[in-house]
């Protein structure tokens, strides 16, 4: 390719996210004539890919298909034919972040919903009651790709009054540690804007633009919790359908089918997402660890290395629940989700399994001696 060709390319292609580092590992596509070009979205096999020429629709047959975790998938990167009838995507590049939860299936195969993600912004409604589990769990996956969450508080024109927002603010804030948690109102009464409003708020839109700007960001959340509203906000008009709220349960109907890229004005892309269920971890212990930093970091305290936070003499975790410092739905939390996580983790390795059970049979030998020791000490009594 020549320079001016190359200057094309990098030109047309900078929008969404195209840089040296890119273009140098795909320089050995380039010498077989193929073409570099971003997935905007993925639908049955095919695939609509932004190129220095436009868009063009490809085949992704020849990208292992059989591997649910090596799919083509939306913010890939890849090497496209440059004609034919159907032209293919022949390979995606290495990614940098990948976005995986586990499915619903009972094989527990994992799922990529997003590559080469910057940022995942973590979409909650302020129309229902919290769940900071949930919260938790998106925070967990979102870690764990590689990207930097952010926790968008949408329709915080619903709460009351400016002290019940910062309370609620303060709670996902303890929830989320090195998180932004940034509130931002839905539409307002005669046809205020969700930016206006948000500025009313302390101007929570204008910060996530500042966020996510000029580079990738995923948006997460179920249904219902403003993810459409909020991507038309940040791309500056309404390219995602708003369907109306259900008046009964805050619930809303699923607008967004499929994953799409979009450019933002300001520079960088949004992949917004479909209403996500489930929220199942895959393989995810590092970014659980990174939800719970606090629990880490008091474990390290602990008189023994391997100290389960249960009833162990010199436990830093209890103390720290005893003194008020650690909330004890935290540490149910971190239990419930490292537990999760070892159970689909298991199910591939064989090893992990046979220590699992191991230590099942450990806890169960250690109960059944306490329960002889209870009976020895009542009737002795």
């Amino acid at each position: 390719m020549s320079s001016s060709s190359a200057s094309s390319v990098s030109s047309a292609l900078a929008p969404y996210g195209w840089d040296e580092a890119w273009a140098e590992a795909f320089a050995p596509y380039e010498a077989e004539g193929l073409l570099p070009g971003r997935v905007v979205r993925v639908d049955r096999g095919q695939c609509d890919v932004v190129t220095a020429g436009g868009m063009l629709r490809a085949d992704t047959a020849f990208v292992t298909p059989h591997d649910p975790l090596r799919v083509v998938c939306t913010g890939d990167w890849v090497a496209v034919e440059p004609g034919g009838n159907p032209r293919y995507v022949r390979t995606y590049l290495p990614r940098r972040t990948a976005f995986v939860r586990s499915t619903s299936s009972q094989r527990s195969e994992g799922q990529i919903l997003a590559a080469n993600v910057d940022h995942a912004v973590v979409a909650v409604s302020l129309a229902l009651e919290l769940d900071l589990g949930r919260i938790e769990r998106f925070l967990a996956l979102s870690w764990e790709s590689g990207a930097q969450p952010v926790v968008v508080l949408t329709k915080a024109d619903l709460v009351p009054d400016a002290v019940t927002l910062a309370h609620l603010v303060e709670d996902v804030e303890t929830t989320a540690p090195g998180v932004p948690v940034v509130p931002v109102s839905a539409l307002g009464e005669g046809g205020t804007s969700l930016l206006e409003r948000s500025r009313e708020l302390g101007g929570g839109l204008d910060v996530l633009a500042a966020i996510v700007g000029g580079e990738t960001s995923v948006l997460l959340g179920q249904s219902g919790a403003g993810k459409s509203t909020l991507a038309n906000a940040l791309l500056g008009e309404d390219v995602m359908e708003v369907q109306a709220i259900r008046d009964v349960d805050g619930k809303g109907r699923h607008t967004t089918t499929t994953r799409n890229l979009l450019p933002l004005p300001g520079g960088g892309v949004l992949i917004d997402t479909p209403g996500l269920r489930g929220v199942g971890l895959w393989d995810a212990e590092t970014g659980v660890g990174q939800v719970f930093s606090e629990i880490e970091e008091l474990s390290e305290r602990c008189r023994f290395h391997d100290c389960a936070h249960e009833a162990e003499p010199g436990c830093a975790v209890l103390a720290a629940i005893d003194s008020g410092e650690l909330p004890q739905r935290r540490l149910e939390s971190y239990r419930k989700l490292l537990r999760e996580n070892q159970r689909i983790v298991a199910k591939t390795d064989a090893r992990l399994r046979a220590e699992i059970r191991k230590d099942w049979k450990r806890k169960g030998a250690m109960g059944r001696a306490a329960m002889e020791a209870k009976r020895g000490s009542h009737w002795r009594g």
